[in-house]
């Protein structure tokens, strides 16, 4: 009687913990825009850029707290140029950019008063997320902020329990008290410091618990996510809260992420949550790696970018694609290669992403759909499928049906409920899409 008294309590608890955050009308606002968007810019940069080993390289190398800390002296972007950084983003079709503010190293890439680990004690003295909002808010691209919920370098962190960060030399016991106090204060600097941000990108959660697929992924530790929700919705009502924890969305959350996945997929072995109705989110890489990786040459083609991006779309998720900058502040050619070239597609077929919803059908091997009101928009992602067959068509009538490019007509006959498409060889582009004007 007691188990189930003590159950039926912790539902209870949880239960007012759901029911007492409440969207506010510019939140709900926020979501629509960024269901809208579909395609952001995630930048993860900082010290760990030096080595050339990415973003892990503290912890796979097990480098200690004291020798980790020299890379500080190191860190001189002198060839970081915000404007161009931004406008790159802009010029690539993304419409918004959701910046490392902190990783799991623990160095702060803003004018901090809670760390001495941070960017103004480096050669460089200058505050990169102030840059970066600036040149957002100018042109017009919307700031989301990643912080790490884990610290490799901080004693009060509760690295005991931790999966990672257990070379680096901490010998004290973790205070989270003292930790979350320290979380709160940062946050703080960062919503009222830098003007309007859209989201809050946290990562770290998993940290304390077990790896992902276990039955059990519950946290060692109460991270009092009511508290740091609650803080951030206060001093922005609007800003969105996302939780990298690779579980079911939490109360507080305003849109749910998949690492490396489409929802539903989980092919990394990361993501086996299922979508929520939240507004979904996939990041993934250019090349393997998330920070600056000397060794890494693995990067994906236009085409496997652009097949990315529309599945992500015809799933009803934004696509949140990653560069690792070099320590010099530089972008690497081979990522603003791949950038600008899904920019001059979008400009000819952003219709079909921007805006749109998830297909009604899933996809599939020949490619995928978007929707957006009495348009399909049938993107022919194999270049050998000729005819294209969508069965249980959801409208009665097709009004028209043409290729998106140039809106040269396509034959498309619906009968029975299915709709056949006759669309022809591809011819090395990407992604055929042709477009069918519906009606009831």
């Amino acid at each position: 009687m007691r188990k189930i008294l003590l159950i039926a309590l912790i539902f209870m608890g949880h239960h007012l913990f759901a029911q007492s955050y409440t969207p506010s009308a510019v939140n709900m606002e926020a979501r629509k825009w960024f269901t809208d968007a579909r395609f952001g810019l995630f930048i993860h940069w900082g010290p760990f850029s030096i080595p050339g080993s990415g973003e892990w390289v503290m912890n796979e190398r097990k480098i200690t707290v004291k020798n980790y800390s020299r890379l500080e002296q190191f860190f001189n972007p002198i060839d970081f140029n915000a404007q161009e950084w931004v406008a790159l983003a802009k010029n690539s079709g993304m419409k918004y950019i959701t910046l490392i503010t902190r990783h799991h190293d623990g160095f702060s890439m803003w004018d901090t008063k809670y760390s001495d680990f941070n960017i103004m004690n480096t050669p460089y003295k200058k505050d990169i997320v102030k840059m970066i909002a600036e040149e957002c808010h100018k042109q017009g691209i919307k700031l989301f902020l990643y912080y790490s919920l884990l610290d490799w370098r901080r004693e009060d962190y509760p690295h005991e329990t931790g999966r990672t960060g257990q070379f680096s030399g901490r010998t004290g016991k973790g205070n989270y008290a003292s930790y979350l106090q320290f979380m709160k204060n940062q946050l703080t600097e960062l919503l009222t410091n830098y003007g309007e941000v859209s989201g809050i990108w946290f990562d770290g959660h998993w940290d304390q618990t077990a790896p992902e697929g276990e039955k059990d992924r519950s946290s060692r530790i109460d991270w009092k996510y009511d508290e740091i929700y609650g803080l951030i919705h206060k001093l922005q009502p609007q800003c969105m809260i996302g939780n990298n924890h690779h579980l079911s969305p939490f109360p507080g959350e305003d849109f749910q992420m998949f690492e490396r996945d489409l929802p539903g997929e989980n092919k990394s072995g990361l993501s086996f949550q299922e979508a929520s109705r939240l507004p979904l989110e996939a990041c993934e890489t250019i090349n393997g790696s998330w920070g600056f990786n000397l060794s890494d040459t693995t990067y994906k083609t236009p085409k496997q970018l652009v097949d990315y991006l529309v599945r992500a779309a015809a799933l009803g998720a934004n696509l949140l694609l990653n560069i690792g900058p070099m320590p010099n502040g530089d972008i690497q050619p081979e990522f603003k290669e791949r950038l600008l070239f899904m920019g001059d597609w979008l400009k000819t077929n952003g219709e079909s992403i921007y805006g749109t919803t998830a297909g009604y059908l899933k996809p599939a091997s020949w490619g995928s759909l978007t929707q957006k009101g009495n348009k399909v928009y049938v993107h022919i992602l194999s270049a050998e499928v000729q005819k294209v067959e969508l069965p249980d068509f959801p409208f009665k009538k097709i009004k028209k049906a043409y290729l998106l490019k140039d809106r040269s007509a396509v034959k498309a006959v619906l009968k029975d409920a299915k709709v056949t498409i006759s669309a022809g060889a591809g011819n090395g582009e990407p992604d055929r899409i042709v477009v069918l004007e519906t009606g009831s």
